[in-house]
């Protein structure tokens, strides 16, 4: 008698079982993630194309789809540069304070973001961690002068010089009043999950429009990020 070959379930895109087609799901995600946008904002612009979704259904969009858009990205991403500048600003979560680290290399790519409750030794080495895992060590890193740097970065980069003058930071800083930008219309914000999905989408927008991921890139500079986010789409 002979056996049934068995073959493996296909594989279901994580777009199955929604109303909307992939298009307008990606729409939606990638102007909220572009553009101060609220989740009402882009529910009044899908109006205007004929398009009925309710701002929570926008908001599960974004959560669900942005890292999976990052994910999808991590391969054509290009390694950071050796230079790393690192902070770390505020940002409130249902009436509290907590922590967003992250980096930036020589040429503006955001390598990497964490969100945290606190800001200690365990939070930076798990964020720098975390940034190691993209490629390239550095072989300087900038930070404030904040007490936790020095020993966690003589734990995991000993062999990279340490710099933590004040001045030498502004690389960051200019950078980091965009993400700013982006959060403030993110009033009331409740989980610190939401600050990271966010941050991160932000961060592969910002390194898709520098042009530091193989996407988009035999398109007009303007219309990069839309035709990376169409490459990205199948995916998912």
């Amino acid at each position: 008698m002979r056996r049934r070959r068995v073959h493996p379930p296909a594989p279901t895109s994580e777009f199955a079982g929604f109303r909307f087609p992939p298009e307008v799901i990606i729409l939606a995600v990638r102007w909220y993630l572009r553009f101060a946008l609220s989740y009402r904002d882009v529910e009044e612009l899908l109006a205007e194309r004929g398009i009925d979704v309710d701002h929570v259904t926008v908001y599960r969009w974004v959560q669900r789809f942005t890292p999976l858009l990052v994910d999808a990205a991590r391969p054509c991403r290009h390694s950071p540069g050796d230079r790393w500048f690192v902070d770390e600003t505020y940002v409130k979560v249902a009436g509290h304070w907590t922590y967003l680290y992250r980096a930036v290399d020589q040429h503006g790519q955001v390598i990497d973001v964490l969100a945290s409750t606190r800001r200690d030794q365990a939070a930076a080495r798990r964020f720098f961690t975390a940034a190691l895992s993209h490629g390239r060590r550095p072989i300087e890193v900038t930070t404030d002068k904040a007490p936790v740097y020095p020993r966690v970065l003589n734990e995991l980069l000993p062999e990279a010089h340490h710099a933590d003058a004040a001045r030498e930071n502004n690389r960051i800083e200019a950078d980091r009043s965009r993400l700013k930008a982006r959060l403030r219309p993110m009033r009331g914000l409740k989980q610190l999950r939401s600050v990271q999905t966010i941050s991160a989408g932000h961060a592969l927008v910002q390194n898709i429009r520098r042009g530091h991921y193989e996407l988009g890139t035999d398109t007009d500079p303007h219309a990069r990020l839309t035709a990376a986010f169409t490459e990205l789409t199948p995916a998912i």
